[in-house]
């Protein structure tokens, strides 16, 4: 059974590096905005991360914010992994549950 969510989070991460997006991790965080996948109880957790640079540049726009672009990324991840097979869930924070099916 404990190997099904490596499965899984291995299966996500092959998904979204295919798709083209980029991977953040604790072994090389580079400062770029990308996508944090990461296994979790439940399944894989995926959130998307901004660059200090993107924070800044979106305070100083009147009228506008990341959560706009958090959403965007968001729906393109869920909708990537939907139509592969995947059950996902948004929970708070802007991040998906992508659960792990039994």
């Amino acid at each position: 059974m404990s190997s099904a969510p490596s499965n899984l989070l291995q299966q996500v991460r092959h998904a979204l590096i295919q798709a083209g997006f980029h991977l953040v991790g604790d072994e090389a965080n580079d400062g770029r905005p990308g996508l944090e996948v990461a296994k979790v109880p439940a399944g894989v957790l995926v959130k998307w991360t901004t660059s200090d640079a993107f924070t800044s540049l979106a305070k100083d726009q009147r009228g506008t914010s990341g959560d706009g672009m958090q959403a965007v990324v968001q729906a393109a991840v869920s909708g990537l992994l939907v139509q592969l097979g995947h059950t996902v869930s948004p929970i708070g924070g802007g991040a998906l549950l992508v659960q792990t099916d039994q």
